[in-house]
């Protein structure tokens, strides 16, 4: 497993855009927190759809990083995103997810965004990465 410090730092050099940052990681799990911010908020004072979509993107990235190692050039294949509930504006959002299936060329994820400190997902996402072959 990667150090947590490791990853923030690659996601701090490499994706500068990035605020999400990672919070834990186990076998084929991590858990990462976006701290919302009044840009992250649409009329009627929700989270943005594509925030929270960012945030599933993310914890699935880092999560396949932990098992693959600081592949930077593993991409997103494929994502499926449901909005299940109107999530706090005024809390963290916290991404959880748990790979399915990690193979040589592709990973597989499920991921669930809460806001922080409630048990109700206000969002599911399912996705894929494609893994970039290590060259020797």
């Amino acid at each position: 497993m990667l150090p947590v410090q490791d990853v923030n730092h690659f996601l701090e050099n490499d994706f500068p855009q990035c605020r999400t940052r990672v919070e834990a990681f186990d076998a084929q799990y991590a858990k990462v927190r976006h701290k919302v911010e009044q840009a992250d908020l649409r009329p009627g004072g929700t989270v943005s759809g594509p925030v929270m979509f960012a945030v599933a993107d993310l914890a699935l990235y880092v999560a396949i990083l932990n098992e693959k190692g600081l592949i930077p050039l593993a991409v997103t294949t494929n994502i499926n995103i449901n909005f299940l509930n109107k999530p706090d504006a005024s809390k963290d959002l916290i991404g959880e997810c748990r790979l399915i299936k990690v193979g040589a060329k592709l990973a597989i994820g499920d991921v669930f965004i809460y806001s922080e400190g409630s048990d109700k997902p206000v969002a599911h996402a399912t996705g894929t990465y494609s893994i970039p072959q290590q060259s020797n």
